[in-house]
């Protein structure tokens, strides 16, 4: 046999070994639990360099970062909808419609295109600068903020995220006066001023039809509750929360805990997909044990916790765990 012939036969044997070693390698690998931090790190370089560059003291997403909140966190799920991302998969579409179940809902597709004739279709702006440290507060309602004197901090955020009714007029120096995101659903609508951006969670497609109607012609006066026909609110500023994220929200982080999540623990999760620095003001019971809005002189009050469908105990963890993992700064007043 000529030596160039037992050289191509060499070549071709070594070849052949190669690729079969490394086809039982990467069979191997991804049979292999003992191996997760391998695919793990890869995950989570991807979704680190997709936020883009933080110059925190403390960073929400670290190079070195937490299996646990690794394993929760999806960078990729953009927590505001846009025409491009508003195409919902059948599963996504039938557990949102399902949350407040309509008999006849009008066509999402259509409903979604008229909105955006109404509204600006464009996403959160995101500064990627490499200075760029992005400061969140996320005000709740509870009455432990009462004499917390949480408001200059609060005002001292970039974003400063409320929900709901939570008014700031005579509590300033408790709760601060800025706002720069007011998460709300119809139902619990309030008038807002030139420079706040509305977030809307919508249930159901009738809510994207009120959030249309409330900025335009008022006809819409009626959920499954009476609701402001006309809403004070610069539209050029209103964002839609994504059922796509709220689905997430509800799967990964309450592992179906609950019917849904709480408007509160929505906007936290909000707050966490946007900044790199969150603290969080508001939450949970007062220094007595008591349930009720800082705005409201019944300590007694708070009906609000005994909704049925929102499982405030693990949510309440969930906060607390993400808090412990030094994901969140949590301050509990009083």
């Amino acid at each position: 046999m000529s030596l160039p012939r037992q050289r191509r036969i060499r070549t071709l044997a070594v070849l052949f070994c190669v690729i079969t070693f490394t086809t039982f390698l990467f069979s191997y690998t991804f049979r292999d639990p003992s191996l997760y931090f391998l695919k793990y790190a890869s995950h989570l370089s991807d979704s680190f360099f997709s936020k883009g560059p933080c110059a925190c003291q403390q960073c929400m997403v670290e190079v070195e970062d937490d299996p646990w909140f690794s394993e929760h966190f999806n960078q990729s799920i953009h927590p505001l909808m846009s025409r491009e991302n508003s195409v919902l998969s059948d599963e996504t579409f039938k557990w949102w419609q399902w949350l407040q179940s309509e008999r006849q809902p009008a066509n999402f597709s259509e409903v979604v295109e008229e909105l955006f004739q109404v509204i600006p279709d464009e996403v959160l702006y995101m500064d990627s600068s490499p200075e760029r440290c992005r400061t969140c507060s996320v005000v709740g309602n509870s009455g432990n903020l009462k004499g917390s004197h949480y408001g200059s901090l609060i005002d001292s955020s970039d974003f400063i995220i409320r929900m709901n009714q939570a008014p700031t007029s005579g509590f300033e120096e408790d709760v601060g006066s800025r706002t720069t995101h007011h998460v709300m659903y119809p139902e619990s609508a309030i008038d807002l001023d030139n420079n706040t951006s509305l977030v809307l969670i919508p249930f159901k497609t009738l809510d994207l039809q009120w959030i249309i109607s409330a900025l335009t012609t008022g006809t819409i006066k009626y959920t499954y509750l009476p609701v402001m026909s006309r809403i004070k609110a610069n539209k050029d500023k209103v964002l839609i929360y994504s059922p796509t994220f709220f689905k997430y929200v509800y799967e990964a982080w309450l592992e179906g805990h609950g019917r849904y999540p709480s408007t509160g623990f929505l906007s936290l999760l909000f707050a966490i997909h946007i900044c790199d620095e969150v603290n969080v003001f508001g939450f949970g019971a007062d220094q007595y044990g008591n349930w009720h809005h800082y705005w409201e002189e019944n300590r007694l009050a708070g009906a609000f916790r005994h909704t049925g469908v929102h499982d405030g105990s693990y949510e309440h963890n969930v906060t607390l765990l993400l808090a412990d993992k030094h994901k969140i700064q949590m301050f509990k007043g009083r």
